[in-house]
């Protein structure tokens, strides 16, 4: 896994900050070369972090077993396996 420049880490801040967390998922597995499960983990860590330093700029991110999130997932993966197989 590649460490993460801060040009990286801010575009992925932007992302979280926007509520964009596939898409701070798919930037984080970008530029680190990480798996999807690596990559939802770090950035679910860092949108805590993140909103417990500054909750009016990052959103809290909604926990749970919802139907959307897996959904977001899912296509995130079928999507890669796409681009992969190219």
């Amino acid at each position: 896994m590649n460490e993460l420049t801060t040009e990286e880490m801010q575009q992925i801040g932007h992302a979280i900050a926007a509520g964009r967390i596939i898409e701070a998922i798919k930037l984080h597995r970008q530029f680190s070369g990480a798996g999807l499960k690596d990559s939802k983990d770090f950035i679910e860590g860092l949108a805590a972090e993140l909103h417990e330093q500054d909750p009016e700029k990052y959103p809290a991110l909604r926990t749970g077993n919802g139907c959307l999130g897996v959904f977001g997932i899912v296509v995130l993966s079928l999507v890669s396996w796409l681009f992969i197989r190219r």
